[in-house]
């Protein structure tokens, strides 16, 4: 039987992107996405929650009523992941990433809101609730920004690339810091 996409018969390529590469690629995952699965761990366990999510940069962010289940559990423990992924229509255009990190709550009197609000199209809610343009809403703002991220795309098998690839924010970088718990990956 002939192969729709010979280059994805075995064996599998192991070969690093380079880090410019990689960024680009979960960078334009990020942008031309809009949904995302967030899973915390909370006191009654684990949850998957789709939510309607807006990048900026390697963080992702989105709105959440105060005392939602998502915020409760991210209270008693603000160790997330996020699943991002395109449509799929066969192997070879899966695409996706898992981004871990730590949630960020910001209330809407919180100091360290006003950049990531700046990117945050609040607009399109508004006029999707018929609610008025000329002020901005007062909601909680949840910033998750990746310390990590593995990233999937079995097209670059294509181009001699693993399929899985590593990403993590270096000390420099915005949002950079303390990352203990995680592996290192062989990116760095």
């Amino acid at each position: 039987m002939p192969l729709t996409n010979p280059w994805l018969a075995e064996p599998a390529p192991t070969r690093r992107l380079p880090r410019d590469r990689l960024a680009e690629r979960i960078l334009n995952l990020l942008s031309s996405q809009n949904m995302c699965v967030l899973a915390t761990a909370g006191p009654d366990g684990p949850l998957a929650t789709p939510v309607r999510y807006y990048p900026l940069d390697f963080a992702v962010m989105f709105t959440a009523a105060p005392r939602s289940p998502k915020l409760r559990n991210i209270a008693a423990d603000p160790r997330v992941s996020v699943g991002v992924f395109a449509p799929l229509v066969g192997l070879a255009s899966s695409r996706g990433a898992q981004l871990f990190g730590e949630a960020r709550v910001l209330p809407p009197e919180h100091p360290d809101r006003e950049p990531y609000w700046a990117a945050f199209r609040w607009e399109n809610e508004h006029a999707e609730r018929g609610r008025s343009l000329a002020e901005p809403p007062r909601d909680t703002l949840v910033v998750i920004e990746a310390n990590r991220i593995v990233y999937t795309e079995h097209w670059l098998r294509r181009e001699g690339f693993a399929a899985r690839q590593f990403w993590r924010r270096r000390e420099h970088e915005p949002g950079g810091g303390e990352r203990t718990g995680f592996r290192p990956d062989r990116d760095d």
